[in-house]
């Protein structure tokens, strides 16, 4: 009986540090969480307007003048930048969107050449598993974004895309929604993105934006159409690639912090079986050993 009481003891204190762990990563999670969505929601109506001017110049110039404007009528090959996490531990963060990535690929069909630019450890051995070329993986991103960071993927996009080399491109991201909703989306990113596509993006509760062009009258360029469109429309996909990295950091942060809760919360649970369960075993323990006095005592008067 003293053996099982010092298992279970034992293991008290095993799930006791384990939570102690738990609790601080939710701690730092929610700390990070703070100040990602605090960036999210100060660039989400920048990028939103951006998206919207986009479809705005779409509806209202020549899509030949610039190439990142041009719709491809057959569409064979796709660039698919996925966002992901480089750390695990955050529920179905990374599980949700390879899930909704594998799915489109599916979708697509055997006939479209798929390549894959990845953001995220998780994601890259995701690609690696389903049999996708990866063209380039980038690492210690998702964790403190800031734009210098992100500015070479999009333009890594923008320049491939504007080359011919992909008939379209495709993010593969984790929408914030609230600290207890993430969303996995994947968005056509170029040729000009489609409207109802912009509804989701950043959709908060209680938010009920509508991807409307800026104005539905002419529009004058100075210097000119493609002058213009050379320096705007580069810059537009740059910050709608930094506003998807942006929302899967607060995705992730979010999710890992409700994950690591939940296992807080599962250790207390535990902690409070087991205590139950070593009070049944000690009081197990001192019951045998009063009557074994008491019948020691009785044999000793017999």
């Amino acid at each position: 009986m003293a053996v099982q009481t010092r298992a279970i003891k034992r293991r008290i204190k095993s799930v006791k540090n384990t939570r102690k762990i738990t609790k601080a990563m939710e701690l730092v999670a929610a700390s990070k969480m703070r100040k990602a969505v605090n960036n999210v929601t100060l660039s989400r109506p920048y990028a939103k307007l951006a998206w919207n001017t986009v479809l705005s110049i779409g509806e209202h110039v020549d899509t030949t003048l610039h190439p990142l404007l041009r719709k491809r009528e057959e569409v064979n090959k796709v660039l698919l930048l996925l966002i992901t996490s480089d750390r695990g531990l955050a529920g179905g963060f990374n599980t949700n969107i390879i899930r909704k990535t594998r799915e489109k690929v599916e979708e697509l069909g055997d006939e479209v050449t798929i390549e894959t630019l990845c953001i995220g450890k998780r994601g890259a051995d995701a690609m690696r598993r389903m049999d996708l070329p990866i063209k380039a993986s980038f690492i210690d991103i998702t964790n403190n974004t800031t734009f210098e960071e992100v500015l070479p993927i999009g333009q890594m996009v923008v320049e491939e895309f504007s080359q011919g080399d992909y008939d379209k491109v495709l993010v593969a991201y984790t929408d914030f929604v609230s600290a207890i909703t993430q969303t996995p989306l994947i968005l056509e990113l170029l040729p000009l993105g489609r409207p109802e596509d912009v509804k989701e993006i950043g959709s908060l509760q209680g938010e009920d934006d509508e991807p409307t062009a800026a104005g539905t009258g002419e529009y004058k360029f100075e210097p000119s159409p493609k002058e213009v469109l050379d320096k705007i429309l580069p810059r537009l996909v740059e910050t709608m690639v930094y506003q998807a990295v942006l929302e899967s950091a607060a995705s992730e942060h979010s999710a890992r912090m409700m994950a690591m809760r939940s296992a807080s919360d599962a250790a207390g649970d535990m902690i409070d079986d087991l205590t139950f369960t070593f009070n049944q075993a000690r009081q197990a323990g001192i019951t045998q050993e009063i009557a074994e006095i008491s019948s020691g005592k009785a044999a000793l008067e017999g």
